[in-house]
C-alpha cells in the first residue's frame, strides 16, 4: 500500500516540479513559512549512481516538516543513460565558462540560475568518487589522492558572511556524525579541502565554486566507488544530507529505516511506466524486449512514477532507463490512438463478471474471458486464433505462448483493445 501511495506521488512531483525548460528536472518540498533552502543535486557525472539514486530516494522518501528542500535528481541524464561521466565532456568544469555549441550549456546555464536563486541557503553536490580518502598515504586505495569518503570544500569559509559559510566547521560537524554510523570501520569520511582558488584550476571550473564564488555555501559529498553495493553508496549519501538537514534546523520525516536491507528494498522498486495515457507498465520484472507495443508515429508520452524514468529512441525503438539502469526496450507498432471515453471493460475472472480499468492490471487463478463489446476488438498477445476478436473466448495460463509475455516469470499478458481499427487502450492479465 505504502509504495501504491508513493506511486500517485511520484506522478505529481513529475508533472508539477519540473523546471519550466524541461531540461533539469526540478522536485520542490516546501514550506510556505520560510526561505531557507537546501539545494540536492545529483547526476553532475552520469557513472555516479550513489549520487542520484540517493536524490530519488530523498525526493519520495522524505516528508520535509519545515524550511525547504529543493532536488534536481539528474542534472546530467545523457550521461547518465549511457553510464559515461560526461558525454559531452565533463560537466563539472563547464561552470566558468561552456561554449554555446556545447550539448550541456542549456542544463549547465539552468542550474546556474536555480543556484543563484535568492532563496538558496546552501548547495549539496553528490558524487562517486574513488578510493578512500586519507590524510596519510596507506596505499593504492586509501591515500590522500583519493576522492572517496569525503565532505569536500573549496575553502575554509565564505569571504562575505553567510548564515552557513564556514565551510569547514560545517563539514568537520558532518563527517564526524557519519562517522560514528559506519557500516564498516574502513569506510570513515574526512574532509577534504581542495583551496580551489590558489591549489585547483580544474575546480575553479566546478559548480561548488562557482556556488561559493557567488556566496552560496556549497559541499560536495563523494561516497567511494569502492563500496561492494548501489545501496551502501546511498546509505552514506542520505546519512550526510540527513546531518546537513539538522545543520540547517531543516525537520523532516523518513519513511523507512535508514539501513542496507531497507535501501535495497527501495532501490529494487522500478515503479510503472504509463504511455499516452493508454498503457501501464510494471517495470518490475519486465523483460528486457518487448515487440509490437502499439504507439503513435510522433509526440508520444511517457511518464514514470519513479524519478529516475527516462526515455532514449535509438534505431526506431524507445529504451526504458532508472537512471543508468537499462530495464527494456520497446519495438513499436505504430498506430493512431483513439481517445478513450469509456474507462472500464467487463471481464469474468475464475468465473465471475468484475469490471476492469482499460489500463489496469486484472488477477487470475483459473481464466478469464472478456465480455463481448461490438465497439472493441480485442487481441490477447500470446493467444493464437483464427478470429479476427479474440472476447469472449475462455484463456488460461496453458493456452498463452509464453514467449509473449510482459515478464521474466511468465505470467503477465498483454489484453489489447481497438476501435475501429484504431488503438484504445491495453490492460494486463496476471495469472496468481
Amino acid at each position: 500500500m505504502l509504495f501504491k501511495k508513493l506511486f500517485l506521488s511520484i506522478f505529481l512531483l513529475i508533472c508539477l516540479n519540473l523546471y519550466a525548460s524541461s531540461e533539469v528536472q526540478l522536485i520542490k518540498k516546501q514550506n510556505s513559512d520560510s526561505n531557507t533552502t537546501l539545494l540536492v543535486i545529483g547526476g553532475i557525472h552520469g557513472d555516479e549512481p550513489g549520487g542520484y539514486f540517493a536524490a530519488s530516494v530523498l525526493a519520495t522518501h522524505y516528508k520535509i516538516l519545515s524550511k525547504n528542500l529543493w532536488i534536481v535528481p539528474d542534472l546530467n541524464r545523457p550521461s547518465i543513460q549511457v553510464n559515461q561521466r560526461g558525454l559531452y565532456g565533463d560537466m563539472n568544469r563547464k561552470f566558468s565558462f561552456v561554449k554555446d555549441s556545447d550539448k550541456d550549456k542549456k542544463r549547465v546555464e539552468e542550474i546556474k540560475k536555480i543556484i543563484l536563486q535568492e532563496n538558496i541557503s546552501l548547495v549539496l553536490n553528490l558524487h562517486d568518487g574513488n578510493g578512500f580518502y586519507r590524510k596519510e598515504h596507506q596505499g593504492n586505495i586509501f591515500n590522500p589522492n583519493a576522492w572517496g569518503q569525503t565532505c569536500v570544500i573549496d575553502q575554509n569559509k565564505l569571504q562575505q558572511e553567510q548564515e552557513f559559510g564556514n565551510l569547514d566547521s560545517i563539514a568537520s560537524i558532518v563527517t564526524q556524525n557519519i562517522n560514528k554510523k559506519l557500516i564498516k570501520q574502513h569506510h570513515t569520511l574526512g574532509v577534504r579541502n581542495t583551496n580551489t582558488k590558489f591549489e585547483d584550476e580544474a575546480m575553479q571550473l566546478s559548480l561548488t565554486y562557482f556556488a561559493v564564488t557567488n556566496n552560496k555555501p556549497a559541499f560536495a559529498i563523494e561516497t567511494s566507488k569502492h563500496l561492494p553495493t548501489l545501496s551502501q553508496k546511498v546509505f552514506y549519501q542520505l546519512l550526510a544530507i540527513e546531518e546537513f538537514m539538522k545543520i540547517m534546523n531543516i525537520d523532516y520525516k523518513r519513511e523507512f529505516d535508514l539501513n542496507e536491507k531497507e535501501l535495497d528494498k527501495i532501490l529494487s522498486q522500478y515503479g510503472v511506466l504509463n504511455i499516452n495515457n493508454n498503457i501501464s507498465l510494471n517495470l518490475h520484472d519486465i523483460k528486457p524486449y518487448l515487440s509490437y507495443i502499439p504507439l503513435k508515429s510522433s509526440s508520444n508520452v511517457f511518464k514514470f512514477s519513479h524519478i529516475l524514468g527516462s526515455i532514449k529512441k535509438t534505431n526506431g525503438s524507445f529504451v526504458v532507463y532508472l537512471g543508468n539502469k537499462k530495464i527494456t526496450t520497446l519495438r513499436p507498432q505504430y498506430f493512431e490512438i483513439v481517445k478513450k471515453s469509456e474507462e472500464n471493460f467487463d471481464v469474468i475472472i475464475d468465473g465471475k463478471l468484475e469490471s476492469v480499468n482499460f489500463t489496469s492490471t486484472f488477477f487470475v487463478t483459473d481464466d478469464f474471458h472478456i465480455v463481448n463489446n461490438s465497439k472493441f476488438r480485442v487481441n490477447i498477445i500470446g493467444y493464437r486464433s483464427s478470429s479476427a476478436s479474440e472476447s469472449g473466448v475462455d484463456i488460461s495460463l496453458k493456452n498463452l505462448d509464453k514467449n509473449f509475455s510482459v515478464d521474466k516469470s511468465q505470467k503477465l499478458y498483454r489484453v489489447e483493445f481497438y476501435k475501429d481499427g484504431k488503438f484504445y487502450s491495453m490492460a494486463m492479465a496476471y495469472f496468481k
